[in-house]
């Protein structure tokens, strides 16, 4: 599970980790330097949202599971990126989020060039929210296409997106808006055929393990994605699924 230094969502990141770890999954991480990466903190205390904080903060649930894993000793001692082998590894997690400090992540060459690589053994891999960019930009070797041209996917939706830009934007600014053109915009450039991308049933209520049908997935093959938070617990059981 690669992370950027700082900001990825930790929902998308310790809930997958919680049902995998309870699977008996050994789950290591990868950080650009080495060092231990730090959720996005509005995410996890909830301060500057407003009046939408009960909506926007991760749920309780997911803000247990990750003080579990900041303290698990894989994620306290990751791999740095450039050391990331795709045979050392049986599947592979992209974890989203939307704030700043996820860029290093979304735009690093080494954790693309990782990613198209590993895609193109066969194995699992799982992408959420704004995960499904970076494996947008990751190339299948030797032919330039993503790795997502030919495949079915979702991702976090435009009206997702700018729903949550809209309501925060006069104190937030661009919090919500990782890049001036949205995730969906972005994800479906690269697919073969546009109308490979679900959008699936209104993202209203989150999933949780008793509710899992809350969630929506995306499963093609080797490969299932998910857009948002409140489909984590339906996207870490489809992962598992797919071993």
């Amino acid at each position: 599970m690669p992370l950027p230094s700082a900001d990825f969502d930790p929902t998308e990141s310790a809930v997958p980790w919680q049902i995998l770890t309870e699977r008996n999954f050994d789950v290591f991480f990868a950080t650009p330097d080495g060092s231990p990466g730090q959720a996005d903190e509005r995410m996890l205390l909830g301060k500057g949202l407003g009046i939408w904080r009960p909506i926007l903060i991760a749920h309780k649930n997911a803000r247990v599971a990750y003080q579990k894993m900041i303290n698990d000793e894989r994620f306290r001692n990751p791999i740095p990126y450039r050391n990331l082998k795709p045979e050392d590894f049986s599947g592979l997690i992209l974890p989203g989020g939307h704030a700043p400090g996820m860029k290093e992540y979304l735009e690093s060459d080494a954790l693309q060039k990782f990613v198209g690589t590993f895609f193109s053994t066969g194995k699992p891999l799982g992408a959420i929210c704004h995960g499904v960019v970076l494996a947008a930009r990751s190339k299948q070797p030797g032919t330039g296409l993503s790795i997502l041209h030919g495949k079915k996917t979702t991702a976090l939706l435009k009206s997702q997106e700018l729903a949550a830009w809209n309501l925060t934007r006069l104190w937030l600014g661009d919090y919500y808006r990782t890049y001036p053109q949205t995730v969906e915009d972005e994800v479906r450039s690269v697919l073969k055929d546009p109308g490979d991308f679900f959008f699936g049933p209104k993202p209203v209520f989150r999933d949780s393990h008793k509710k899992l049908k809350r969630g929506h997935v995306v499963v093609d093959g080797n490969y299932v994605s998910a857009r948002w938070p409140g489909d984590a617990y339906s996207f870490a059981n489809s992962f598992i699924n797919l071993f």
